[in-house]
């Protein structure tokens, strides 16, 4: 339920980029992935893929940065970095 809500937080985050952008494509999404995130790799790909399913965001590359630091004060988020649109 912790990932389901993090992909929800984000997907919302990349969607209100898009929006004030008026985008109409999600083409790069850059993340990073806390190390108590509850995400691996493939598990963030598969998570994101599903949310973003009929929204602008499908489709979209993914750079995600596997942070491995259980100390960082990001430890349990998955952070926004950047996201390049289509206009």
């Amino acid at each position: 339920m912790h990932e389901h809500s993090l992909m929800n937080d984000l997907l919302r985050k990349i969607l209100d980029v898009a929006q004030k952008q008026n985008a109409r494509k999600v083409t790069r999404v850059k993340v990073a992935v806390g190390a108590l995130s509850h995400f691996s790799r493939p598990h963030f790909i598969e998570h994101f893929v599903h949310a973003a399913e009929g929204t602008p965001a499908e489709g979209a590359a993914l750079d995600i940065d596997m942070l491995e630091d259980a100390a960082h004060p990001h430890a349990r988020e998955v952070l926004l970095e950047s996201v390049e649109v289509e206009e």
